[in-house]
């Protein structure tokens, strides 16, 4: 800029120098006032003055015509530079100078138009960032050297890594289940979208991810590398086996019953009344297995009732105590036919809760510790309060329960000995009805056990408001 500013002022100078000489030469002839003057001095001085005073005149000049012209064009010169360094906030002085203020005027509008591209931009990549980061998938792409570009937090989480073990690794280097190496490198090598099911085991646990892979294409058909996306379907697959086991075992239980209902009654009717004892015995196991059928129906229909969304139950200060009493009464026909005793242990507690449910589960529980109790041993009912709640536990020294079953326990119609429970009349629903019942009394129910030793339930409860 300081060049453009010393040729302009070198061709002011110039023509201001033609100009003044072009002026000596006409004062010359029109005034020879020189030839007048005494002496050569006078003359020499008056032509000094005379330049001195166009010099002056065109510095004046020369200033006036820089400022005008030059500085306008060095401001926008500054200011498109700083628009090249990415500094879109930058702005040229607008003059007053009809030559430059339609240049500084286009120079701010394309600044401004560069300043809301770019916050437009950042705001896109802001938002596509926090979206990224917070789906609830795992999200992880490779370029085509097979690096790894970019990653969420939900795929950290996903497979137990860090982001300093991902960030520009190579594929193959991060610690993944081999199902989704291979899953990856399928995608790798075809460059077509995949989508699959895959199963892998994760510490103690297995674990099941639907994962889906395709190829990132740019323009002009640039293949850039891939990008995968999976999503955690463990728990889907899950109560996928629970529906799947509950329809199997409903159809078991139902069947079994009216097969013999069936059976026996189709024996009686081909004429097995004529006998009275055949008559009297298959009545019995007709009256039996309708009272199991029955039992099982109406087992159904309260866990349906339980599990209804809204389900509450009717709280009030009940004595804890006097309701374990009551539900050893009714069992105690069960405790003398396999020859087992009931220990209680109580303290006064009272809780909030529903009477009648909180009977309910108790029954349930004493029932089940007798179905896996052998004959000639004890059970032991404890109430105490702890840390503000009510606490109960059921201890039996039956058959134990392996660490591997402990999570389906509560499951509907899982039983830990098929045989033991259906000969002795269970349903298998017993222990999913607690757990629902003490859910709506804001409780939890707990469970440890050891093979051949016996097992222990323990609920607790909220006290009495």
């Amino acid at each position: 800029m300081k060049s453009f500013q010393q040729r302009l002022l070198t061709t002011i100078l110039i023509w201001l120098g033609i100009l003044l000489a072009g002026m000596l030469i006409l004062i010359g002839q029109l005034f020879p006032v020189y030839e007048q003057m005494e002496n050569k001095l006078q003359i020499w001085s008056f032509l000094a003055l005379i330049f001195i005073v166009a010099m002056l005149f065109s510095a004046v000049i020369g200033y006036r015509i820089i400022k005008v012209q030059a500085l306008p064009i060095e401001n926008v010169t500054e200011t498109a530079l700083e628009l090249a360094k990415g500094n879109y906030r930058a702005r040229a002085y607008e003059f007053s100078n009809i030559g430059t203020v339609e240049l500084s005027s286009a120079i701010n509008v394309l600044a401004r138009n560069l300043q809301e591209i770019t916050a437009v931009r950042e705001m896109e990549q802001e938002r596509l960032k926090t979206l990224i980061e917070n789906m609830g998938s795992a999200l992880i792409m490779i370029d085509r050297q097979g690096s790894v570009t970019l990653f969420n937090k939900a795929f950290t989480y996903e497979f137990a890594l860090k982001d300093k073990e991902l960030s520009d690794k190579f594929y193959k280097e991060i610690e993944i289940p081999a199902e989704l190496e291979a899953f990856i490198e399928h995608v790798f090598m075809l460059e077509q979208p995949a989508r699959e099911q895959l199963k892998f085991t994760q510490g103690m646990n297995t674990r099941h991810i639907d994962v889906y892979g395709a190829p990132v294409i740019g323009k002009h058909e640039q293949w850039h590398g891939i990008v995968i996306v999976a999503h955690d379907i463990t728990e889907l697959k899950r109560l996928e086996g629970i529906r799947r086991d509950f329809v199997a075992n409903v159809s078991h239980e139902l069947r079994t019953p009216v097969t013999s209902i069936k059976g026996f009654s189709e024996t009686l009717l081909d004429g097995a009344y004529v006998d009275q004892s055949a008559l009297l015995s298959f009545l019995e196991i007709i009256h039996k297995e309708s009272n199991r059928l029955e039992m099982l129906i109406q087992d159904l229909l309260e866990l349906s009732r339980i599990e209804r969304e809204g389900f509450q139950v009717d709280a009030q200060p009940t004595e804890m105590d006097a309701l374990i009493e009551t539900a050893a009464e009714r069992i105690q026909g069960r405790l003398e036919e396999k020859n087992i005793s009931l220990k209680l242990e109580l303290q006064p507690v009272l809780v909030q809760g529903d009477a009648n449910r909180l009977i309910q589960v108790m029954i349930n529980l004493l029932i089940n510790a007798i179905t896996y109790s052998g004959a000639g041993t004890a059970i032991t009912v404890r109430l105490f309060e702890k840390d503000g709640e009510a606490v109960t536990e059921v201890e039996d020294q039956g058959i134990g329960i392996a660490a591997s079953e402990l999570p389906r326990l509560f499951e509907r119609f899982y039983r830990v000995d098929r045989a033991r429970s259906r000969n002795q009349g269970g349903t298998g629903l017993g222990l999913s009805i607690v757990k629902h019942l003490i859910e709506a009394h804001h409780g939890k129910v707990e469970v440890r056990s050891e093979v051949g030793k016996g097992t222990t339930f323990t609920i607790y409860l909220p006290l009495a408001r």
